[in-house]
């Protein structure tokens, strides 16, 4: 393959290997567990997503935006789901769903690149760090060798909580257009020069890559139209390949609702629903949904009272769902603490993010928190040992 050619597949973003050699070989946690996330891009509005009916301050915030009592989906608390996650009930049924309330941290920032680089390095708020919060991971308890990849961001160049070195990880929108993108690599001969060297280095490793990976299974689940149905589905090639996989990241865009949010929200509500879904009827097909967690995650949560423009602008604590065939089901954390909010009309945040984090560390991964995160966070009870 030509050196100009892979240069060209690689900006286009159809597929970028970010591989690096591990910095680390500490003994593997148990990443026979895979962890999926769902990044909610741009900030979901956990108020009309989670909501507290129960509390006439909901309505009154929120005299337009508020969804009307005999269309939420009730749980249980005087708790509820928007209508368009009515999908979403069975799973809450089977206590496979745990919604964690109250999600944040001290002295929030509400800038959408900061907060977020925030999310995905487990910084703290006047904190700077470079590498992801899986990447330190990974660093601290390497997955083995034989898988494919530590990790891979689907349908996204920006590899956020996998970011830094020291992390075998891989972006990609469609296993088939890598697999066949790949083959063309024919990586050959040595180079002096470091960047063609660097090239050299890329395009082997795709191929190793690739050689691990198979695209022939055939699903019996039905799989959302659209790009978020797709990258559900690609994540699910990427699960059934057998090839080995510690965590995989999607990406769900289009949150950010300041204006007009009624009609965006409920699809982007339709479409994680769906998602979430076909996810998990595809585990099941798979034999993966009892080793599987799936988590929700935002950079911050949307302003409880409604702007005038018929939206929500940003906040600060957020509701985010934990799913998977050993979650605990259930309410966790705290209420919306609608009747107390901040100077700035927001919510107080009651569960570090870093909490959740720590939870998947300790509790599914069995890899020491404070290695990763550097201080000790208490965990959620909410998956099965």
């Amino acid at each position: 393959m030509e050196r100009r050619k892979f240069i060209e597949i690689m900006g286009a973003g159809a597929i970028a290997c970010t591989a690096f050699p591990c910095v680390a070989l500490a003994a593997a946690g148990s990443y026979n567990n895979l962890l999926v996330l769902i990044e909610l891009k741009g900030a979901n509005d956990g108020l009309n997503t989670v909501i507290p009916f129960a509390n006439p301050a909901y309505y009154k915030l929120r005299p337009r935006l508020a969804i009307a009592p005999d269309q939420i989906v009730e749980l249980a608390s005087g708790t509820g789901l928007h209508p368009q996650l009515a999908m979403l009930k069975p799973l809450w049924d089977r206590n496979e769903l745990a919604i964690v309330q109250g999600v944040g941290y001290p002295d929030q920032n509400l800038s959408h690149f900061r907060s977020i680089e925030i999310w995905d390095t487990a910084s703290k708020s006047d904190e700077y760090l470079h590498d992801g919060w899986l990447t330190r991971a990974f660093a601290a308890s390497s997955p083995p060798r034989k898988f494919f990849a530590d990790g891979a961001v689907v349908g996204s160049s920006d590899m956020g909580p996998l970011s830094g070195i020291g992390v075998r990880s891989i972006a990609l929108a469609d296993t088939g257009i890598f697999l066949r993108q790949a083959h063309l690599s024919r990586p050959s001969g040595d180079a002096r020069n470091a960047a063609l060297q660097r090239i050299l280095k890329l395009e082997s490793e795709i191929q190793q890559a690739a050689g691990k990976l198979n695209a022939e299974y055939i699903f019996k689940t039905n799989f959302p139209p659209g790009p978020f149905g797709n990258a559900v589905r690609t994540a699910a090639e990427l699960i059934a390949s057998n090839a080995g996989i510690a965590v995989i990241r999607l990406s769900l865009n289009g949150f950010d609702t300041h204006s007009n949010q009624t009609a965006t929200h409920a699809n982007l509500l339709h479409e994680l629903g769906g998602g979430i879904v076909a996810l998990r009827a595809a585990l099941i097909e798979l034999k993966r949904w009892h080793s599987t967690l799936v988590m929700t995650y935002a950079e911050f949560g949307r302003r409880p009272q409604e702007n005038q423009s018929g939206g929500t602008d940003h906040g600060t604590a957020n509701a985010h769902f934990v799913v998977g065939g050993k979650v605990k089901g259930g309410l966790y954390g705290q209420t919306p603490q609608l009747d107390c909010l901040d100077g700035n009309g927001n919510l107080p945040y009651a569960v570090d993010f870093r909490s959740l984090y720590a939870t998947v560390l300790e509790r599914w991964w069995g890899v020491d928190s404070i290695a990763v995160l550097g201080r000790k966070l208490p965990t959620l009870d909410l998956v099965k040992t």
